[in-house]
């Protein structure tokens, strides 16, 4: 009789390593776009950045002449990408939350404080 195979999915390492692995992923991407797609300037309205370079509402106003007709639409447009990102923004730290709970429901305290620093050093790379 054969010996019975459990899951290579099953395997609490296998998990572990997959969550952060997402985890990981997710909080890389959140801030790439907090960075590098969308911001907000109290002074100069909604700002995009594409490429590092920030495009406000008046710099456009300005530098593409904008009628008050077009100013308008995109400031509306910018206006709604800020709210989709924040959107997203919001549902990605839910994402993260509810991963980090579920890890925590499974380890004992000893994997949970190892687990919290191993966060931490991948913060801290990130970071640098």
């Amino acid at each position: 009789m054969l010996p019975e195979c459990t899951a290579p999915w099953r395997n609490p390492r296998v998990i572990v390593v997959l969550l952060l692995v997402f985890l990981s992923g997710a909080v890389a991407g959140a801030l790439v776009m907090r960075t590098t797609v969308f911001a907000y300037n109290r002074k100069a309205g909604p700002v995009w950045t594409e490429g590092g370079k920030e495009i406000s509402l008046q710099r456009l106003k300005k530098e593409l002449d904008l009628t008050p007709v077009q100013a308008q639409q995109v400031e509306t447009v910018l206006d709604d990408f800020m709210r989709y990102y924040h959107s997203l923004q919001s549902q990605m730290d839910e994402v993260r939350a509810n991963g980090k709970d579920r890890l925590f429901r499974i380890l004992s305290q000893d994997q949970q404080r190892k687990f919290e620093q191993m966060l931490a050093e991948m913060q801290a790379r990130k970071t640098r």
